[in-house]
């Protein structure tokens, strides 16, 4: 068995930029890599994996019971696996109808859990979903917030249930039985190499540190805006502008409103302090 390292985020906090730099660091080339082509491993939501290895047809089942199935995908997955995968999830750490977790620990070597301030998640979630920052801010403080909870049975993902941000980030720190490496936003912009070092680490790998830093050089979000300009990128939604946005700290001074700031701090004050976002009531980044 070969198992799998959960690459793991609430939306927009940059999953999408660390897997950058680690398929340019796993394919160690002086060309940064196609953005189309990050086979890093698949999004844990996505269908077909799932109709592979049950032989069945997701779209004739539940929502539920695609998740009563979920983990043992994840596990004949680590069986039949030459190599760690490297996956991304945006699902909350849950469990399923049978109390079982979704991310079984006997498939898992561990999870680097990627955040990033709410308060900046805000605007570059709204932008992503192609809707206005008030309903990105109301769905950042919904418990019952999820994607891809349609009723078209053949969405190329499957529900994923997010919950609040704060939710989320405590589902993935307190929750799961394996080791998960905390990693964020805005330590990747601001102490780069030292943070993808410990994430690298994280991930079971052990390139040099030369290794790192060309990766680092060959993922920056200028290459990756450059890329998505010039031939477009798959994962954008089809309603919105462009995938990548601006990949700056404190943004959202210049997005969000000082009510819909406040109303934030307010829902997620708790977390935001333990993840070094709040300090005397206010925002650090």
């Amino acid at each position: 068995m070969k198992p799998i390292v959960w690459l793991a985020s609430y939306p927009k906090s940059g999953n999408t930029w660390f897997r950058t730099f680690l398929a340019n660091l796993l394919r160690d080339d002086e060309d940064p890599i196609d953005i189309n082509e990050l086979r890093t491993g698949s999004i844990a939501s996505a269908r077909n994996p799932f109709d592979v290895h049950t032989g069945l047809e997701a779209s004739d089942l539940t929502q539920d019971e695609v998740d009563l199935l979920r983990p043992g995908v994840y596990l004949r997955m680590a069986e039949m696996a030459v190599h760690t995968g490297h996956h991304k999830v945006h699902d909350a750490y849950t469990l399923n109808c049978d109390a079982m977790p979704l991310f079984p620990a006997d498939a898992t070597l561990g999870a680097v859990y990627l955040v990033r301030n709410p308060l900046d998640v805000a605007p570059s979630y709204a932008h992503h979903s192609a809707r206005d920052v008030a309903w990105a801010m109301e769905a950042l403080c919904d418990p019952n917030h999820n994607m891809s909870d349609g009723p078209r049975r053949l969405n190329p993902q499957f529900r994923q249930i997010l919950g609040t941000w704060s939710d989320h980030a405590r589902s993935w720190l307190d929750e799961p039985p394996f080791p998960v490496e905390v990693v964020r936003y805005e330590d990747m912009h601001l102490d780069a190499e030292a943070t993808f070092t410990r994430a690298t680490r994280a991930c079971g790998l052990d390139h040099s540190a030369e290794q790192i830093r060309e990766a680092i050089a060959r993922s920056s979000f200028d290459e990756v805006k450059r890329q998505e300009q010039e031939k477009g990128f798959a994962e954008k939604m089809p309603s919105s502008e462009s995938f990548f946005r601006k990949g700056k700290i404190g943004s959202w001074r210049e997005s969000l409103t000082q009510e819909q700031a406040d109303r934030i701090i307010t829902h997620h004050a708790e977390m935001m302090q333990r993840l070094g976002y709040l300090e005397g009531g206010s925002p650090v980044f």
